[in-house]
């Protein structure tokens, strides 16, 4: 197994590496095409803008290799941004094209008096299938930590694997594909429940 996380510059790499070691992996990284060979699983770890990122990774040549990995339904791991990035577009970027893996737009919450933007801080995510597959050993209702101004909202609500709630919104806290797992929380912030869904994902 070779689990390798993108780098591109703003990502928060140090405590998605830190996980990862956390359950016996020894991450890769890579800033370029070149440094993803011999990868098995995908990681795109992400803190900044939608389009920051998408910026990025075009000026590391890394937009291509992500495309055909995700296309050819390899292992792929999405947090945040790397959740975002597989949407059409975002609200925080207008203008701005995303990889279009997943029809839907990111939005940003409602403003609403009251609620505090960004979210942050802990919340449950409620899975679709719970204990089975990614969410196995996870319950019924598992707490992760979130912290975002912006959600996708799927067009096909088929890929949505978990919900969560906030203000007015229920926004889908991840998406489930084939060997894809993109997640709006953080896992590796997420303590007990964040190494227990990597591990899941990893088929650790």
């Amino acid at each position: 197994m070779k689990v390798t996380l993108i780098d591109y510059g703003a990502g928060n790499l140090r405590s998605v590496a830190n996980a990862m070691r956390a359950i016996g992996i020894e991450p890769n990284l890579a800033a370029s095409p070149e440094a993803l060979e011999g990868t098995t699983h995908l990681v795109l770890p992400g803190v900044g803008s939608f389009g920051d990122c998408m910026g990025e990774l075009e000026k590391r040549r890394l937009i291509e290799p992500i495309r055909e990995w995700v296309a050819a339904g390899k292992p792929y791991l999405g947090i945040c941004l790397g959740y975002h990035i597989l949407f059409d577009s975002s609200e925080e970027s207008p203008g701005v094209a995303g990889l279009g893996f997943v029809p839907g737009v990111v939005r940003r919450f409602e403003q609403t008096p009251g609620l505090k933007i960004p979210h942050m801080g802990w919340n449950s995510a409620n899975p679709k299938h719970p204990d089975v597959g990614n969410w196995a050993g996870l319950g019924v209702e598992p707490y992760f930590y979130y912290v975002h101004s912006y959600f996708p909202v799927p067009e096909d609500r088929s890929v949505i694997a978990a919900e969560t709630t906030y203000g007015h919104d229920t926004f889908a806290a991840a998406i489930e594909l084939p060997h894809l797992l993109a997640c709006q929380f953080h896992p590796e912030k997420s303590q007990d429940a964040g190494l227990t869904l990597i591990r899941n994902f990893l088929k650790l």
